[in-house]
């Protein structure tokens, strides 16, 4: 297991945060939840399937 690493900043001569820098670790993890996001987002208008028509649908799939 890694360490978690924290997240430095880049400044400008006011002090003022103008960047960051992520581990690459960090970074992926973010792009992998903007994904997952943007899957919401699209599905957001389905309608909700009901458990017992969701294993009706993988028995018919062979999954359970």
């Amino acid at each position: 297991m890694s360490t978690p690493v924290k997240e430095q900043y880049i400044i400008d001569a006011e002090g003022n945060k103008t960047a960051i820098i992520l581990s690459i670790e960090q970074y992926e993890q973010m792009l992998e939840d903007l994904h997952d996001l943007a899957i919401v987002a699209e599905r957001r208008t389905e309608q909700p399937v009901s458990l017992a028509n969701m294993q009706e649908w993988l028995k018919e799939d062979g999954i359970l």
